[in-house]
């Protein structure tokens, strides 16, 4: 992967490719941001980059070492991982060793610390002393869901690469891209935080059948109560019973799609395939009706965390919805 294809973050990109082009690579870099935001992907690419000989704004693909690096076979690059629940400073002392008997010359060292809020006290000491003294030419790159629990000396050491939350449409184009299948993709980017939540909610089982049987179980909950009650206690005995938040919050999205019709956001509808259905119903409420089904659904979500019986917290839900 290049850093352009690393889906969004162009304030990070900006600062990535800005360093490659004028030469001025910084010996340490702290990417910071909340999860499923990229910086991984975007600490590889970059480090691909700068292994790169073609010397422009990103990996060029071609040359021995970016094939190399494609291959894992780049033996100048080192991921840090914590030891359990932290990063320990056995493994600092062991970077050390690893980059001092690796050092043949000019050749530029990479390590990528992924979680490196959780050094101990004393392996980010080390590290500290590591950052100001490498012994070779060495890039650091820090990740990290919180800058602030960094130690204030290794932040000013470092520069920072902010990470922004992906937003729904740069994840849909990714996963996308990635030959995913369009209709539950543009579920899962609402209900996921970052990539690699949204392909593990994708390949669930059961979810491109929930989504269906909340299809159903929406359009009937409008004009057809008692065949919406019947659908539910059949959901109810079967597996997606068990998944009652997931099934609201598709619910909740069926709701908001009507809204984005009626506002002409039709690139925004979730339901995408239900858009002929949508456009007839759609003006049968108000937009403050279809956002009472909205909280409505939101207080059914509530009652089940609470402990209530999920089964009848969806069986009101539905009585609510028919009221208006």
């Amino acid at each position: 992967m290049s850093i352009a294809e690393v889906a969004g973050q162009p304030k990070a990109k900006r600062i990535l490719q800005y360093a490659l082009t004028s030469g001025k690579v910084s010996h340490a870099y702290l990417f910071s941001g909340p999860a499923g935001s990229g910086r991984l992907q975007m600490a590889m690419a970059f480090a691909k980059a700068l292994f790169c000989t073609e010397s422009g704004d990103d990996a060029c693909g071609r040359c021995l070492e970016c094939r190399k690096f494609e291959h894992g076979n780049q033996p100048d690059l080192h991921i840090v991982e914590p030891d359990g629940s932290s990063i320990k400073i056995d493994q600092i002392r062991e970077l050390q060793r690893e980059f001092a008997y690796r050092n043949t010359g000019s050749a530029r060292k990479i390590y990528i610390m992924q979680r490196a809020e959780t050094m101990t006290l004393q392996a980010a000491n080390s590290l500290l002393k590591f950052l100001e003294e490498p012994g070779s030419p060495v890039v650091a790159m820090l990740l990290t869901e919180n800058g602030q629990a960094m130690l204030p000396t290794i932040r000013s050491r470092t520069q920072l690469v902010p990470f922004m939350p992906l937003a729904p449409q740069e994840m849909l184009q990714a996963l996308v891209n990635e030959g995913l299948p369009q209709l539950p993709v543009r579920a899962a980017v609402h209900l996921a935080s970052g990539l690699d939540a949204c392909r593990a909610l994708i390949q669930q089982n059961g979810f491109a059948e929930m989504r269906n049987v909340v299809i159903q179980l929406g359009k009937d909950s409008l004009n057809r109560f008692t065949a919406a009650m019947m659908s539910l206690q059949q959901i109810m005995k079967t597996e997606l019973g068990e998944q009652p938040q997931l099934l609201l919050s598709l619910l909740m999205l069926w709701y908001k799609d009507m809204i984005h019709f009626q506002a002409g956001r039709h690139e925004s509808l979730v339901f995408i395939d239900q858009l002929d259905w949508i456009g007839k119903h759609a003006y049968a409420r108000p937009a403050e009706g279809w956002v009472a089904c909205m909280e409505y659904t939101l207080e059914a979500g509530k009652r089940i965390r609470a402990h209530v019986s999920a089964q009848l917290a969806l069986e009101q839900l539905l009585i609510r919805v028919q009221e208006g």
